[in-house]
């Protein structure tokens, strides 16, 4: 069957009906021949301008050409020299904003699937035992990587495979920081994709030693002064959620989407584990980023009836288009142009509904987006039992407050050169959401990967 050039070749999703009863993976993935197919739209431009649109620099044309041609473990090796994630950018990454965004099959027609590419690549290298090449030749320094998340581990695979030794200290159980307790298993599988892509980074030489929180169990001056390392990274992110401060927000089944999607996916509540978790019958999500819809998502997965309040229009919406697509899909309720005023409570101090005053778009404020504005008199309730916060996060002040010389700015975040990651302490760097605040997993792995080569330029 003939490829329409301009057209993507459509990938297998679970039916919205079927999923949303379940935590399997949504989107299927293409087929060795869908992925052939797709390949064999992009034209290889020569100023290939998806490569500058890609935070971690995958050559996209290179890698795309070979999956054109059946070559898969090749394709997969031009991945690994920029990513250290294939498998969990292809599935989570805002492609539509960056690398297919600049696509230029995308002025005429539908861009190039990039990320439905990038996930079969490395899907098939998992399948098939492929796994990136470790570097046998040691250098002799050794560097500490502060937390497991995308910038961490994209920071110590690629010291790696410079030859650095290199230990990731992480606060939890678990390696994968936000992919293990900040995504839902229905966009990113954890033991399929993260526990393997984590299993990858162990490969190529780095230490992974759990349980061990920065700040509290040992200091950044400790690991410099008593441990011997040389360097360190601090990749530690920003989970320390954010609340509007209304009235009730104390009260027994208000969440922070943090909170609430940890429990669900690091404990694993969704399948019955002996995790205490408030599963609700009508909660209403608070905010309309991408976590937002993962937190409403997982609530609508576990029986509820789940409402999104956000106090700008549906264009104005941070989420990707693909997830709140999804979640309309599967029966989440849209509150546009609303904002809560108080959260309400029983006599036992638990959740009974929302107070909410409807909003309209005024003058763009800092951000450019139009300033929503309040409609006197517009107030009324909605009943519920659960309120999930979703409004973002900042990094949490241990390792700052803990750390002689680091500065932070006034939102609390780090404060390191864009180049190199480098800090005002001589030897430490830092990137992703300890530094930028709540971004994106590819923004993070561009911070980490920026800081490797930092700290590869200061040891030559």
């Amino acid at each position: 069957m003939a490829v329409d050039v301009l057209k993507k070749v459509p990938v297998s999703e679970q039916d919205p009906k079927v999923r949303a009863t379940n935590f399997d993976e949504v989107c299927l993935g293409y087929t060795k021949e869908e992925a052939m197919d797709e390949a064999s739209r992009c034209i290889n431009c020569k100023n290939a301008k998806c490569i500058t649109g890609c935070p971690v620099s995958i050559n996209i044309p290179a890698f795309i050409e070979q999956v054109k041609d059946g070559n898969f473990e090749k394709a997969y090796e031009v991945i690994s020299e920029s990513s250290a994630l294939p498998a969990v950018c292809g599935r989570v990454c805002p492609q539509e904003s960056q690398c297919e965004g600049k696509c230029i099959r995308g002025i005429k027609g539908d861009p190039i699937s990039i990320g439905k590419l990038e996930r079969f690549v490395a899907d098939w290298a998992c399948d098939n035992g492929i796994k990136p090449k470790a570097n046998p030749d040691k250098n002799g320094h050794k560097v500490a990587v502060i937390g497991s998340g995308p910038a961490g581990l994209t920071c110590a695979g690629d010291l790696a495979k410079a030859g650095f030794d290199v230990t990731i200290f992480e606060a939890l159980h678990e390696a994968g920081g936000v992919l293990v307790y900040g995504i839902p298993e229905f966009r990113l599988p954890k033991e399929g994709v993260v526990a393997k892509e984590v299993e990858n980074v162990k490969n190529l030489g780095v230490k992974i030693e759990t349980n061990v929180i920065v700040g509290k169990s040992i200091t950044i001056d400790e690991l410099i002064e008593e441990e011997n390392f040389e360097a360190v990274f601090i990749g530690s992110g920003a989970g320390l959620p954010r609340f509007m401060g209304i009235p009730g927000e104390q009260a027994m089944g208000v969440f922070s989407a943090n909170e609430f999607l940890t429990r669900n996916n690091l404990m694993k509540a969704f399948k019955d584990y002996d995790t205490p978790i408030w599963r609700g019958k009508k909660v209403v999500v608070v905010g309309g980023g991408n976590v937002a819809m993962d937190a409403a998502r997982t609530a609508l997965r576990l029986g509820a009836e789940v409402h999104v309040v956000y106090r700008r229009s549906e264009k104005e919406l941070p989420a990707r288009v693909e997830e709140v697509h999804h979640a309309k899909e599967e029966g989440v309720i849209f509150d546009l142009l609303q904002n809560p005023t108080e959260i309400l409570t029983n006599e036992e101090g638990w959740v009974s509904g929302i107070k909410i005053i409807k909003m309209e778009l005024g003058e763009p404020d800092e951000s450019g987006r139009r300033r929503p504005v309040e409609i006197p008199g517009s107030e009324y309730e909605i009943e519920a039992d659960t309120v999930i916060m979703s409004l973002g996060t900042s990094p949490n002040p241990l390792i700052s407050s803990t750390t002689a010389g680091l500065e932070i700015n006034k939102r609390g975040c780090i404060i390191a050169r864009e180049d190199t990651g480098a800090t005002s302490k001589d030897g430490v760097y830092a990137g992703g959401d300890a530094v930028t605040g709540a971004a994106t997993v590819i923004l993070a792995m561009g911070a980490g990967k920026q800081a490797a080569k930092g700290i590869i330029e200061h040891f030559k």
